[in-house]
């Protein structure tokens, strides 16, 4: 499954007009693929990733070296089996690993930084429209994604309906909460706030807003897990050490963890690119695109007509996207007369379930996408 090297580059035939009104020129989209696409192209499986995922689903990252983020699901007789599908994953647009966004090169042959135009998840999804299109596959046997994965899955079954049989959605939301709203700005002023920043402007700087960027990863972790998982996993056990040091040093393993993940982040993501990511997320609200206003709309007018299946998963110990926003969701569905199931898992992970073991997760989704 590992396949070394630069990813694939699809670049659009037409311009991306966006939400804003802006047109994005010459796009393109890096992705990668696993398993051989059939003679008709109906076996076609679209991957969408999460807010700091990427391309390589299944493969080595080629920065970091680890293996892909949803590797234990996707390959050779596993729940997404690429012995029968053909599984595609794309790098949304205003990211930093292939696709454009804000350190991508401008027509003037400068970075865009902060001149790039803000996006929303249905512009992301425009995006990876247009790669289908540009692959010749005109509907796809599934649309699977978790988190703001699952915001582009529900966005692609709402916005071009004809387009997947079958949508899985997992740990996801169709808006954004006045709570993500809030941690997300607390990531973006860290980042605005470090010195290096340079109002966007750091591509070929000696410097880059690291440590404001370390600090917004931090902060969005912790929305990750669980209470339950942290306690067990930490409680208040001391990092390499047998007293507390009375400074301000990591003390504890769980500061001592989240300042590894802080600064681990910053080796592989671009800090403009998680400004305009999660903007995308607070900006989603599926019903408010179906309505004539701000705020308004209702969600099963979304999926008016929709003749695709759907499955939601979704956590127990998830705070951040609780089962309730699932079952929004589901009940949307349910008034347009949709095929849909729903279940709820138990996992001490919090948000993060999706994306760790889980036999029945397997199962459901091995059952589902089959």
């Amino acid at each position: 499954m590992t396949r070394p090297g630069p990813s694939k580059i699809h670049a659009l035939a037409m311009p991306l007009a966006l939400d804003s009104g802006q047109v994005l020129e010459g796009a393109e989209i890096a992705y990668e693929t696993y398993g051989e696409l059939n003679a008709d192209k109906s076996n076609a499986i679209l991957l969408c990733h999460a807010l700091t995922g990427d391309q390589y689903v299944a493969s080595n990252h080629p920065i970091t070296g680890k293996p892909g983020w949803w590797e234990r699901m996707v390959g050779p007789g596993k729940p997404i089996d690429t012995d029968r599908f053909h599984v595609i994953c794309a790098n949304v647009i205003g990211s930093c690993m292939g696709s454009t966004g804000p350190a991508s090169i401008a027509p003037d042959g400068k970075p865009y930084a902060m001149r790039f135009p803000v996006i929303t998840i249905r512009d992301m999804v425009r995006g990876l429209v247009a790669l289908l299109d540009g692959l010749g596959i005109e509907k796809l046997h599934a649309v699977v994604g978790g988190s703001m994965g699952g915001m582009q899955t529900l966005s692609l079954a709402a916005n071009w309906p004809d387009r997947a049989q079958r949508v899985l959605v997992l740990a996801s939301t169709a808006r954004h909460s006045a709570q993500n709203i809030a941690f997300h700005e607390l990531g973006r002023q860290a980042i605005m706030a470090d010195p290096n920043w340079q109002d966007g402007d750091y591509y070929g700087a000696d410097a880059k807003p690291d440590n404001g960027l370390a600090v917004a990863r931090m902060a969005a972790h912790i929305t990750y897990l669980s209470e339950e998982g942290l306690t067990e996993k930490f409680g208040r056990r001391l990092q390499d050490r047998d007293a507390k040091s009375f400074g301000f040093e990591a003390d504890f393993q769980v500061e001592s963890y989240l300042r590894y993940q802080g600064s681990g982040f910053t080796q592989r993501f671009d800090a403009n690119s998680y400004l305009y990511i999660t903007r995308a997320m607070d900006y989603f609200d599926l019903a408010e695109e179906f309505s004539d206003g701000p705020g308004g709309g209702k969600l099963a007018d979304a999926f008016a007509g929709t003749t695709a299946r759907f499955c939601l998963v979704s956590f127990d110990t998830d705070w951040l996207y609780p089962t309730a926003e699932s079952r929004h969701v589901v009940h949307a569905l349910n008034a347009t007369s949709a095929k849909v199931s729903f279940v709820e898992l138990s996992a001490n992970a919090g948000h993060d379930s999706f994306l760790l073991p889980h036999d029945q997760l397997d199962r459901v989704v091995r059952g589902f996408v089959e």
